[in-house]
């Protein structure tokens, strides 16, 4: 991963990188975007607003006006049950919580929150929402709950996120994210003329703000997802380093109400995340997929029969085997597919397998012969949430680590990425297999073929990114891909039919799909061979060149 790697990757983080809090918070309530700055403006991407306070992309107005538009959208809606609130252990996320309060509050929105001083992961909100909906559904006209969760995800120390759930309790759709941003940024260019808000005091005060137990519904409830008696009895030793993350109490808990041999490495909580080491680029990320983020787990595997981790707001998981270490994500998510739909016999007999198109095409592999179909789709988690609401998807997973799946009686458990349960799956998978998910990918590649796999980035400017983004089918004239007869060329997801902002070309044995980066000057190419590495050194080499000839024939 990453073209230029740091020197300092994987080793700790020294003390010249590590943010000054103090500087952050006050930037955070100092600085006033300007919204005719494009930089400055509310723009959701697929995980909501991000930014940093240092920047003027992620400040107290920023969050004012987010939340104004947000209940404006509710009222429009007719959406009248809690919200949800939820907040990760990034520096910026308890100010931007407050600041959310004090106009939700103003707005008369019936708000839960965790007790004083917790932190709530991004699937403890998802749970909630789809608890209350799912109790409340029955009785008439109920008001429907949504959330919001404060975090950046696994983003640096510097940088504030912000993530609205709509009622089906996955990340919202462009078409609500879009709506909202303008909305907020009309907000910041009146100079907030039309914000309600009252002071922070009042707000926690207000008979509308709730306390509620997120992590007591939750893990209460994991045996509903996760065969819990199983890992139990098997007496596995398991390790889970919560990355200083929002789930940092859940594990012991987790530990002592199912009764597991669970050890958690650290539950050191600290805004500059100084005990990280550095992912590939020098930067502290949090990141659960990231072999230069997670050597301290790596370096404990041998501690245990399976370790774990989750980023900031464990809505992604990281899965460390003694015998394979870091497994590559889609390694995992292959025999997580395999072994769940195997394993779930009340699952019902259609619901299928969904997956990213940069995902792995090892999963339409282990799908046919489960003889399950695959509900490929663009980047995004939001384009699974109503599937896995309906119960027409069992799993839904993308390359980056993240996935949800449904309970072990068919019905909903997330509608957002869950880290933790899928964490927890690999300590059932080798319970009830008696292998590990690294012994199992082997046994799953020796049946399926073995897939080499690897991203490479270039630089694009805003202009080579549209057009990437715009590229149609025609504007690919090769018609072979390193040496095999191209098979496909689409821009649209097979799955539902949605723009992949991009362009996929597939050959029987190898692929490669191109998409502009959402948040930096560069494009990605993900490439995929089931013929070996050179195969796929030659895939990445020949994309790079089709993809370049398009984006110059697209400038002139």
């Amino acid at each position: 991963m990453g073209t230029h790697q740091s020197p300092l990757a994987g080793q700790p983080a020294p003390a010249s990188v590590l943010i000054d809090v103090d500087k952050l918070l006050a930037a955070y309530f100092s600085e006033r975007p300007d919204p005719s700055v494009a930089a400055q403006r509310v723009a959701f991407g697929t995980s909501g607003h991000r930014g940093s306070a240092l920047d003027v992309s992620f400040n107290e107005w920023h969050v004012l006006a987010i939340n104004q538009a947000i209940c404006d959208h509710r009222r429009a809606q007719g959406i009248a049950g809690p919200l949800f609130l939820g907040i990760d252990t990034h520096a910026l996320s308890k100010p931007a919580c407050d600041s959310a309060l004090e106009v939700l509050a103003a707005n008369g929105v019936e708000v839960m929150l965790a007790p004083v001083g917790e932190f709530t992961p991004t699937p403890a909100v998802s749970h909630a929402i789809l608890v209350h909906n799912r109790s409340n559904h029955s009785s008439s006209g109920a008001a429907q709950a949504d959330g919001i969760v404060v975090t950046p995800s696994h983003n640096p120390p510097r940088d504030g996120g912000f993530k609205y759930n709509p009622p089906h309790g996955g990340p919202a759709g462009s078409d609500i994210t879009q709506a909202i941003g303008a909305a907020a940024n009309r907000y910041l260019e009146q100079g907030l003329k039309g914000v309600r808000r009252i002071p922070l005091a009042q707000a926690l005060r207000a008979s509308t703000t709730y306390r509620h137990d997120f992590l007591r519904h939750y893990v209460d409830d994991l045996d509903h997802a996760i065969d819990m008696e199983a890992v139990r009895v098997s007496g596995l030793r398991l390790g889970v380093d919560p990355l200083g993350g929002a789930g940092v109490h859940y594990w012991p808990a987790i530990a002592e109400r199912w009764r597991l041999d669970l050890t958690v490495l650290s539950d050191v909580v600290d805004p500059q995340f100084g005990f990280m080491t550095l992912d590939w680029d020098g930067q502290i990320r949090m990141d659960p997929s990231s072999r230069f983020a997670m050597q301290r787990l790596i370096a404990a595997k041998d501690r245990f029969d399976i370790g774990f981790a989750c980023d900031t707001d464990h809505d992604r998981h990281g899965i460390v085997t003694p015998s394979a270490g870091l497994l590559a994500p889609n390694h995992y998510l292959s025999v997580a597919v395999d072994y769940l739909f195997r394993h779930r016999p009340q699952w019902g007999a259609h619901a299928a397998v969904g997956k990213t198109v940069v995902t792995t095409e090892l999963i339409e592999r282990v799908a046919a012969r489960l003889k399950r179909a695959v509900f490929d789709v663009p980047v995004g988690f939001k384009w699974f949430s109503q599937g896995l609401l309906d119960g027409s998807l069992g799993f839904g997973g993308e390359e980056s680590a993240g996935a949800a799946f449904l309970r072990r009686d068919g019905t909903a458990w997330t509608t957002d990425k869950d880290g933790m349960t899928a964490a927890l799956l690999a300590a059932e998978i080798t319970a009830v297999t008696g292998s590990d998910p690294g012994r199992l990918y082997a046994a799953l590649t020796a049946d399926l073929g073995e897939p080499f796999a690897d991203r490479v980035e270039a630089p694009a400017n805003a202009q080579q990114k549209q057009a990437l983004a715009a590229l149609s089918a025609d504007q690919i004239t090769a018609t072979t891909l390193a040496g095999e007869a191209i098979s496909s060329v689409c821009t649209q997801a097979p799955g539902n039919g949605a723009a992949i902002g991009g362009i996929k070309v597939s050959a029987p044995s190898g692929w490669y799909a191109a998409r502009p980066s959402g948040t930096e000057d560069i494009y990605k190419i993900y490439g995929e061979s089931f013929r070996g590495a050179e195969h796929l050194a030659q895939i990445l080499a020949e994309a790079q060149k089709t993809v370049d000839a398009a984006l110059q024939a697209a400038s002139n």
